[in-house]
């Protein structure tokens, strides 16, 4: 479980606080998608977690213990972290990338290569990948490799900031499912940052929607977001007017339109 507890960040310079007096219970297990425009504090926060910015003041707890309180290092060694672009050192193959932190924390190099193989499997890349640079990687190869890292030393908790942002589309469509698959099976306390509001509804089990200064506009399911909007900020961030769905017939199929007339979907027939 994550904890913020009336947590301020002022940076040095900044004239208002980049997150103002913010509390929040993340449940262990689950996965919790800060969503917001830029500048709303959604990174700030999730950087809280591992010590990479320290609140001003507040604290933020794990399992009930401040963050503070532990070395920042063996911290950040125990939870994965995942970034845009990979974040992959370009001088170290693949499998030395996956086994950074296994190797770090005294597991044995064969221990903690048979681990990154059995990863990438994981990740539906070819382990015969694992002696290649990460030059050598696709922009999704890469992004899955640095999932891998991550999830290497099996963390309890996963941070994931904007972590498909910098993919296309068909591309990013196939991590979020490699995550969903991939939380169903190991189960993570995962936090996830993405300005996606739909990338949000697909991997979240709670989104919690801020505003300037980290200020909770909304938080609950994607039902509540699109059936119960808080606000016309929510309703606006959401786009509920353009998830206006409608059933036609064409031929001799049900499709769904939707809020322009454009056909999105087919009806399943009832088996």
């Amino acid at each position: 479980m994550i904890e913020f507890d009336a947590v301020s960040k002022v940076f040095p310079g900044a004239g208002e606080p980049a997150v103002d007096n913010f509390s929040l219970t993340i449940p262990a297990h689950t996965t919790t998608a800060l969503v917001g425009s830029s500048g709303s504090g959604k990174t700030t926060l999730l950087r809280m977690v591992n010590r990479m910015v320290e609140p001003t003041s507040g604290q933020v707890r794990i399992d009930g213990r401040p963050v503070a309180d532990d070395n920042p290092v063996m911290l950040r060694r125990r939870i994965g972290y995942v970034m845009q672009n990979s974040g992959l050192l370009p001088h170290k193959t693949i499998v030395d990338n996956i086994t950074v932190v296994p190797r770090l924390n005294g597991t044995s190099p064969r221990e903690a290569t048979t681990r990154a193989l059995e990863l990438l499997e994981l990740l539906g890349l070819d382990p015969g990948l694992a002696d290649r640079y990460p030059a050598e990687l696709s922009g999704g190869q890469a992004q899955r490799v640095g999932v891998a890292r991550a999830l290497a030393d099996d963390p309890n908790i996963l941070l994931m900031d904007e972590p498909f942002g910098a993919v296309d589309p068909v591309v990013r469509r196939d991590l979020q499912q490699e995550i969903l698959s991939i939380q169903s099976q190991l189960e993570k306390t995962i936090v996830l940052v993405t300005h996606d509001i739909d990338e949000a509804f697909m991997l979240a089990d709670r989104i919690v929607l801020l505003e300037k200064g980290a200020q909770i506009a909304q938080q609950g399911s994607a039902e509540d977001f699109i059936t119960r909007p808080a606000s016309d900020f929510v309703s606006s961030f959401v786009g509920v007017d353009s998830r206006r769905l409608t059933v036609a017939t064409r031929g001799d199929r049900q499709v769904v339109l939707d809020g322009r007339g454009r056909v999105t979907g087919v009806v399943s027939e009832e088996k």
